[in-house]
């Protein structure tokens, strides 16, 4: 008798994967000898860095590799099938029906032209399901068991019109169309708020435990494998360093890799204010205003949203104030009236003992190296065409710097932000995520500036290299005494970094105090429902032991 592909309880089974990468590359392979079980009915979490191989194994399994990656060694098993040494017509099939995916952008990977019912709807069709009327019948009961708010209206919508957390949900019940028997979510929370965040978990889990399905999911976040996985794989450039049981690898991780990941992982901790009441002021902002409207509709009234409604706060020199809240709680229209992106509709932004909350762009040119800004995609605000160099010293020279002064100042201020000199001559490609972070600090440091504005300057980064950021901003405050407006929807990087705390809902700052008060013990109800929703919030990376 011929032995099962796969072993009993697994449903998919991969076997020293290999996956060559195009020459020239850094590395000559994606993913090297990577082996590992998933079982029935479980939730498997790949966690590891940018670059680790998490990615490649799921495009992999799902055969959406691009044809410059080759798989040149390995089996993937799917029940009792080797699914790499079967044809692409046999293949095909299986896709969404026997395995799923949930990409980790749903804006980019559904289409902007056609509605989500019929985009599910077109899923149903391709592979044959029900008629016409069944089809319209079946998105409604997927919209709503995703928890769409009005399944009939909301089959209409265009993606564009949908929020983050609502396009996610429709991603996840275009992958359960088919009642997959493995489902996988490669970075379906990453860009999402923290109660988005938990909201897209607590679903994913409850329909995993009703239709039984097997999960893989891929993170970079600890908190998100504390909250959700039963076992856990640690990859680490393209190898498979670590595996296990959840509770095992969280609190005793085995690999030197894993125990740097989990020490990288910010602290849920209450840092003492280290800012004297005598530090002078540098910011005071009273009563801010901003709304939005909307045109409005033939028939119906002008929509009034307050973007910014009463808003209050004092800032010191070498002081880092905390913004917090969900999407759409007004943090990133703050920053951005803060720089003067934007123009408040009323209140005062007294800087350098002057109000430029009611200045022209003219009158506030003067000022505005001062004020400067560290932006979340360090790629799309760096220009691809310009070298660092350019990049760094084109604001200083068009504000009067001599261009030789400007040049020095950029190379003393590669060398600060930890890269070498030779980056002045290579283009922003030509770094990683967290080196073009790096240098997007160079470029605001470039003028001296005593307020920066953070955007959520680290949201994008993997936990080691976000560590490593956020020492590096710690570091230049102590030297430069800058201080700092650091807008984030992470708490446990806002109670790491941050001396004060503002707490945004709908606009309005609804709490404000030192992260030892404001996360230990929330006084508001809004805060204690962020803080609830903490990936993880039971487990602490203080808890782990590293001692073999």
């Amino acid at each position: 008798m011929s032995q099962p592909l796969t072993p009993s309880g697994v449903v998919l089974s991969v076997r020293n994967l290999t996956v060559a990468l195009p020459p020239g590359m850094e590395r000559t392979h994606a993913v090297q000898n990577v082996s590992f079980d998933l079982h029935a009915g479980e939730i498997l979490c790949i966690i590891g860095e940018s670059g680790s191989g998490k990615s490649v194994t799921a495009n992999t399994i799902m055969g959406l590799l691009p044809p410059s990656i080759k798989v040149t060694g390995g089996e993937i098993h799917f029940k009792d099938m080797d699914i790499l040494a079967v044809s692409e017509d046999r293949i095909r099939p299986l896709r969404g029906q026997a395995v799923s995916i949930i990409f980790q952008d749903p804006l980019s990977a559904l289409n902007p032209l056609m509605t989500v019912g019929d985009q599910i709807c077109e899923v149903l069709e391709a592979h044959g399901q029900g008629t016409a009327q069944s089809r319209k019948a079946k998105v409604l009961d997927l919209l709503e068991e995703v928890g769409l708010p009005d399944p009939l209206l909301m089959r209409l919508q265009y993606p564009f019109r949908l929020s983050g957390g609502q396009r996610q949900r429709v991603m996840i019940a275009m992958a359960l169309a088919l009642d997959p028997d493995v489902l996988i979510a490669d970075e379906p929370t990453t860009a999402l708020d923290v109660t988005t965040q938990a909201q897209i978990l607590d679903l994913i889990r409850r329909i995993q435990k009703r239709k039984n399905m097997s999960v893989m999911f891929i993170t970079h976040d600890f908190g998100v494998v504390a909250e959700i996985a039963d076992r856990v794989v640690v990859m680490e450039k393209g190898h498979m360093v670590e595996q296990g049981r959840a509770d095992q690898v969280l609190v005793r991780p085995a690999h030197p890799y894993t125990q740097r990941l989990v020490a990288a992982v910010p602290r849920m901790r209450g840092t003492e204010d280290r800012i004297s009441r005598e530090t002078p002021l540098v910011l005071e902002v009273e009563n801010l205003e901003k709304e939005y409207r909307s045109s409005g509709s033939f028939f119906g009234k002008p929509r009034v949203v307050k973007a910014i409604n009463g808003v209050s706060f004092t800032l010191r020199k070498g002081q880092t104030l905390g913004v917090v809240g969900e999407s759409g709680s007004g943090k990133s229209t703050l920053g951005r009236i803060l720089l003067k992106l934007l123009e408040p509709d009323g209140g005062v932004i007294r800087f350098d003992g002057r109000d430029i909350a009611g200045m022209t762009q003219e009158s506030f040119r003067p000022l505005r190296p001062y004020i400067q800004m560290i932006f979340q995609d360090p790629f799309a605000s760096l220009n691809p065409r310009h070298t660092i160099g350019r990049i760094l010293t084109v604001g200083p020279v068009a504000h009067g710097s001599a261009v030789h002064e400007a040049r020095n100042k950029a190379m003393s201020l590669l060398k600060r932000v930890g890269l070498d000199e030779q980056a002045y001559d290579r283009f922003p490609h030509e770094f990683s995520g967290g080196q073009r972070q790096r240098v997007g600090i160079a470029r605001a440091l470039m003028f001296d500036p005593v307020v920066l504005v953070a955007d959520e300057a680290v949201s994008a980064l993997d936990v080691s290299i976000q560590a490593q950021i956020l020492e590096l901003l710690a570091r230049i405050q102590t030297e430069m005494k800058v201080a700092m407006v650091f807008i984030t929807h992470d708490l446990r990087v806002a109670s790491q970094i941050c001396d004060d705390v503002l707490v945004m809902h709908k606009g309005s700052v609804v709490e404000q105090g030192p992260p030892s008060r404001i996360f230990r013990s929330p006084s508001h109800d809004y805060t204690r429902k962020l803080v609830a929703a903490i990936p993880g919030a039971d487990w602490e990376p203080d808890m782990v032991a590293t001692g073999n």
